[in-house]
């Protein structure tokens, strides 16, 4: 089982892929999303998302400026205001 990701700003699609599990900076804190995670919403502050592609990798690490985190029945979708890099 895979978790399907995306990362969106608003210029363009940075990433769109199935990935193992996303660690997320949440505006109460880190919150990590594998395949079948409940619905949830939230605000994205600046901070780094940890990408996990496969059980036990090491984590990609993007860094984000602000947006939102939605999990839903198409996985999570980050759409955040600026991307480093």
């Amino acid at each position: 089982m895979a978790l399907h990701f995306e990362l969106v700003t608003p210029a363009k699609l940075v990433r769109s892929e199935d990935v193992h599990m996303v660690v997320v900076p949440g505006s109460e804190g880190e919150f990590g999303v594998l395949e079948g995670h409940a619905p949830f919403m939230s605000t994205v502050p600046d901070g780094a998302v940890q990408i996990y592609k496969t059980e036990g990798s090491a984590p990609e690490e993007i860094q984000v400026r602000g947006g939102f985190a939605e999990v839903g029945a198409n996985g999570l979708t980050v759409l955040a205001e600026h991307v480093e890099g």
